[in-house]
């Protein structure tokens, strides 16, 4: 079962409709993805306008406070497991997994995630062209724009497919949540991890993360509209 019909059988039952639940799911989620479009234009012109200088420097001061050389060989990895290499040849194995597996609508979906996160994130670093702070550590900056944090939005868009599908692949609720704790810890960890090296700003992370949701949620919604004949809403029972 779906993480999205999960909750859909949940909603059903507070309704009593599964029309009407359906699409109070879908408003909702509507309603978060537009939300988390404000929320990234706000924050983009408090960048523009030089305003988030203030909390970038306080955030990446305080994160930096717990430098040590086991935490920051910890957030190298974690860096590493948000970096396009890593995500690439993660995806082709996952993908080509899902095929193999006969889960054709799964590696369809998780193949324009990814490749849709990626065009967004291209194409927003090219329009706000934000310089990269200056890294902690020996890094080497990569030569890309800092707005928004590829690494942030590429690791909420791919974990978070990843987790809807091994998700769905079981029925036991414990093991979905423990899922989704797990996506939900590496996206944040990826995140934090680029702040702790300095290689980017927070509010980079941030926007990142905004975009992600509205991706997710753009890719969730479209994909429950083209297969709601398909899946047949009514007969999912409560």
């Amino acid at each position: 079962m779906s993480k999205i019909n999960y909750i859909l059988r949940r909603i059903i039952e507070f309704f009593g409709s599964a029309r009407l639940a359906l699409g109070s799911l879908l408003f909702f989620g509507m309603l978060s993805a537009i939300v988390a479009l404000f929320f990234f234009g706000w924050l983009s012109g408090e960048m523009l306008d030089g305003d988030t200088r203030r909390f970038d420097e306080t955030v990446r001061a305080f994160v930096h406070g717990f430098a040590f050389p086991a935490l920051t060989s910890l957030m190298q990895l974690a860096s590493f497991l948000g970096s396009t290499l890593f995500l690439v040849i993660f995806g082709v194995v996952t993908v080509i997994a899902l095929y193999l597996r006969k889960h054709r609508r799964g590696a369809i979906l998780f193949t324009i995630t990814t490749i849709g996160a990626t065009v967004l994130l291209v194409t927003l670093k090219l329009a706000f062209r934000r310089t990269r702070p200056e890294p902690f550590f020996d890094t080497i900056l990569p030569a890309s724009y800092s707005f928004p944090s590829g690494h942030s939005l590429a690791a909420f868009c791919f974990y978070g497919a990843l987790a809807e599908i091994l998700s769905g692949r079981t029925d036991k609720l414990w093991q979905q949540i423990l899922v989704w704790i797990s996506a939900v810890m590496m996206i944040l960890l990826i995140g934090i991890s680029r702040i702790y090296l300095g290689v980017h700003h927070p509010s980079d992370v941030v926007a990142g993360y905004a975009v992600g949701l509205i991706w997710v949620i753009t890719i969730a919604i479209g994909d429950k509209l083209v297969h709601a004949k398909d899946e047949n809403v009514e007969n999912i029972k409560v």
